[in-house]
């Protein structure tokens, strides 16, 4: 197995971030652990809505967690891709549009 800055172990680890600082670790769980209850939106939902996010903030320890969450909630691999698809057109279109205030800034300058 090839090495990566990240290990996939890790992940089984992160209830430990509370060792350090357990008011504010368990306020943490306490408030995660509740936004992934059922409510408004299902707990299927959520998982891809998930799994979108994990890409655009580039987490591959959350991509292997909600992959295989959403695989237990029964998320085929298109819905999951095109979860992903959202995600990145979501990203690449919030870059693109601050290139308005780059045209902006460039129009003032050179006037």
């Amino acid at each position: 197995m090839s090495k990566t800055y990240y290990n996939p172990d890790d992940l089984k680890k992160f209830a430990d971030i509370s060792e350090w600082n357990q008011e504010l670790g368990g306020k943490f769980f306490d408030y995660y652990t509740k936004v992934f209850e059922e409510g408004a939106l299902s707990a299927r939902e959520k998982s891809l809505i998930a799994l979108a996010v994990s890409h655009v903030v580039k987490c591959p320890y959350c991509i292997d967690a909600y992959t295989k969450d959403g695989l237990q909630r029964g998320i085929t691999k298109e819905e999951m891709m095109e979860a992903v698809h959202t995600g990145a057109a979501i990203e690449s279109g919030a870059t693109l549009v601050h290139g308005v205030q780059m045209m902006n800034k460039y129009n003032k300058l050179s006037m």
